[in-house]
């Protein structure tokens, strides 16, 4: 599942959450979710997993969706 199928399903407060903390190593409670949602199996074209810091963090081409995504440049 991609950045853009998953984005849909995930709860409001955890969009503002990428939108706000876009570059940013995820919430715990961000990263549940989206592993919930992308079914624990999420596409490495935009999950980069964990990083040294043991933290997940999210594909720079994911960010950049996002960027997008806060820019209105997409629906």
């Amino acid at each position: 599942m991609q950045i853009q199928q998953v984005w849909p399903l995930l709860a409001v407060r955890t969009r503002s959450w990428l939108i706000e903390h876009n570059g940013e190593p995820l919430d715990p409670h961000v990263e549940a979710e989206l592993l919930s949602v992308a079914g624990d199996s999420p596409d490495p074209s935009w999950w980069a997993g964990h990083s040294s810091a043991d933290q997940s963090e999210l594909t720079d081409t994911a960010v950049d969706w996002i960027e997008s995504v806060a820019n209105g440049e997409l629906d």
